[in-house]
């Protein structure tokens, strides 16, 4: 299995395709599979792109971390693990939730470096208490199907999706539970006491091409905070989305998907 040796972590990651490099960040607790499993299938069909899953520190099949105690040092880590497998190279970025705030750290460190950025359901504001959210709406459910789940099962279906049925949970079960279910709670609960970075992020403008995809229904992260940032990223769309939660990739999979192939080719014209 594909690993690498940073100074505060052993970083487990997939290395797939040939092309343009995409780094892709997951959200707190879940691993790689959150964003492998929704972005995988538009690759299929299109070439040009090395993407590169990693799993975070505390997170999926990465080891020896436990140096780490703030998102400050996360993404230090993370920093350290471009510059082995990218060595001076560009790239691009794709983020979920933290992963979302993670780069957006990274472009206040290196945006030369950074040729476009895709945030899903982004982390804006680090601490919970300081965001504008939603109340968590359940809008469809399929009960027969909820009948086959156990009574825990139910309870963190129905907590963190706003759409219940099978097809949804697969999808959370498979990408997202899985990797929770391994994720290092103690280590976890020690970086949220250091959630937010040390340092201001957005202080600059993003000129390149960008997307944010937002759930109207996102009781987790809001939508609200991310409109905040319209005017730092003048090249970028802002999409929200009816019908979507902090699952937003699960729950619209065909407008995520139509929406993520707009802002590669977005991308790619840039630079072409």
């Amino acid at each position: 299995m594909p690993y690498c040796q940073v100074r505060q972590a052993n970083i487990y990651y997939e290395d797939l395709g040939e092309g343009t490099p995409i780094i892709m960040i997951h959200g707190y607790t879940p691993d790689h599979r959150l964003m492998s499993g929704c972005m995988e299938p538009i690759f299929t069909k299109r070439e040009g792109w090395r993407r590169i899953y990693l799993d975070l520190p505390g997170m999926g099949l990465t080891k020896e971390y436990k140096q780490i105690s703030s998102s400050d040092e996360m993404l230090n880590a993370v920093l350290e693990f471009i510059q082995v497998v990218l060595p001076n190279q560009d790239y691009v970025l794709a983020g979920e939730s933290y992963g979302a705030y993670l780069s957006r750290g990274l472009i206040e460190k290196k945006p030369e470096q950074i040729l476009g950025a895709a945030y899903i359901c982004p982390v804006i504001v680090p601490l919970p208490k300081d965001r504008e959210v939603e109340q968590h709406t359940i809008l469809r459910t399929d009960e027969n199907f909820l009948e086959t789940l156990t009574k825990e099962e139910t309870a963190a279906f129905r907590n963190n999706n706003i759409i219940l049925n099978e097809y949804t949970w697969s999808r959370y079960n498979k990408e997202i539970l899985s990797g929770c279910k391994i994720g290092d709670e103690n280590f976890l609960n020690k970086v949220k006491n250091e959630y937010g970075f040390s340092f201001k992020i957005d202080q600059a403008d993003f000129n390149k091409p960008s997307l944010f995809l937002l759930g109207k229904q996102d009781s987790s992260v809001g939508y609200k905070d991310a409109l905040t940032l319209v005017n730092r990223y003048p090249r970028g769309t802002f999409a929200v989305l009816d019908t979507a939660g902090h699952n937003l990739q699960i729950e619209q999979p065909e407008l995520f998907t139509t929406l993520v192939i707009e802002w590669l080719d977005r991308v790619e014209a840039f630079y072409s």
